[in-house]
């Protein structure tokens, strides 16, 4: 299994992007990973892409970051396979 930083190089390599719920669970997982839970307010107004990932982030609320991390690995691994 490749690493988290890893992982993370190797997203940015993909032939063919992943629709917006992937990039948002991948988004969401990166956070969680990297920063714990979701902190400040949710985004407004016509920041809709920012109140998406704000809640994809929320979500993910109370999961440990290095579970976060394992399923940011996952994902990415299953994302290259079908590359």
């Amino acid at each position: 299994m490749m690493s988290f930083e890893q992982a993370q190089q190797e997203v940015q390599q993909l032939g063919k992007k992943p629709g917006n719920d992937v990039l948002l669970k991948l988004y969401a997982l990166y956070k969680q990973g990297v920063s714990g839970d979701v902190q400040g307010n949710r985004p407004g107004g016509f920041d809709f892409v920012g109140g998406a990932k704000y809640d994809a982030w929320k979500a993910l609320q109370g999961m440990p970051s290095d579970q976060a991390q394992q399923e940011y690995v996952a994902l990415v691994e299953m994302l290259k396979a079908r590359d």
